[in-house]
Parts: structure tokens; C-alpha cells; sequence
């Protein structure tokens, strides 16, 4: 199992439309054959804090996600322009 963790913070006033990528991103990402689990979350006490946990058969199905239409549309394009900092950790089940 490939999983990724990601933790974006959106640019203050951006926070609505960062969730409407986030929510359109992620109904298209859990109908990929290769992912097993998407899950958005964003910090109560700061809306512009968001944390995404991914799950993906194999680094293969991640990459073919971030090949993506959707992927280009919706975090390229949408949710990147919109981002102060992100940054990504890959993991393994142990």
C-alpha cells in the first residue's frame, strides 16, 4: 500500500474556494481503480489548514492519479494557486 499525507495552508479568503477543488477533487479521485481511501480534513480553529490523506494500491496508482484531469484541474490549477505552503510525506505500511 502507497499512502500520502499533505498539509496545505490556503491563502486567508481563499478557504471556500480551496474546499469546492478539495470536494470535486476528491469525488473523482475515489473513483480511480487505484485508490483505496481519500480523506479531506480541515482544522476547526483555522479554516485555511488543510490536511488530505491518500491511499493507493502502489506508488504506480499515485502516480497515475497525479496524471490525472481532475488532478490538473482541481489541484494544479485550483488548489495550488490558492496554497501558501504544502508539503507532502509518502509512507508504507509496516
Amino acid at each position: 500500500m502507497h499512502c500520502l499525507v499533505v498539509a496545505i495552508q490556503v491563502r486567508a479568503g481563499c478557504e471556500e474556494e480551496a474546499a469546492d477543488c478539495l470536494r470535486r477533487l476528491a469525488e473523482a479521485t475515489r473513483r480511480e481503480p487505484g485508490n483505496l481511501l481519500y480523506l479531506i480534513h480541515r482544522a476547526v480553529d483555522d479554516p485555511g489548514q488543510i490536511f488530505i490523506y491518500e491511499q493507493y494500491h502502489t506508488a504506480a496508482d499515485h502516480a497515475a492519479h497525479r496524471a490525472t484531469e481532475h488532478f490538473r484541474r482541481y489541484a494544479t490549477d485550483g488548489l495550488m494557486r490558492l496554497a501558501e505552503s504544502r508539503t507532502a510525506t509518502v509512507y508504507e505500511v509496516l
